[in-house]
Formats: C-alpha cells, structure tokens, sequence
C-alpha cells in the first residue's frame, strides 16, 4: 500500500478525450509519444523562446 501516493493512470488506457494516446479498439498502441500531461514527449522543446536570458545561450550544448 502507498498511502498518501495518488494512484495514475496509464494514458494509452485512458479515452481520447482525456490524452492524446487514448482510445482505439482492445489493446492498441499510443500513437505520437506524448508527456502524462499531453506536451511532445522525446525531443520536443521546453524552453521558452522569449525567456530574457535566452540572449546569453550563443550555442546549444552538445549532448
């Protein structure tokens, strides 16, 4: 038991109205990867374009 702990829900198991992955017939796949809050997931950036401090960040790091 985790007390105090909200249980989540997957979102492939949820309904297309709720997340982007929701729905389709029986057990299918999700579709676009997504966040559990529905942003793009893998690769989709979070930064903000007109963050004030952007004006410092001449070159993206490399990873």
């Amino acid at each position: 038991r985790w007390l105090g702990i909200r249980p989540r829900t997957r979102p492939v198991v949820m309904n297309p109205v709720d997340h982007p992955m929701g729905g389709g017939e029986g057990k299918s796949s999700g579709g676009h990867p997504r966040s559990r809050k529905g942003l793009p997931a893998k690769g989709f950036k979070t930064r903000s374009k007109t963050k004030s401090s952007s004006q410092f960040i001449i070159e993206k790091r490399k990873k």
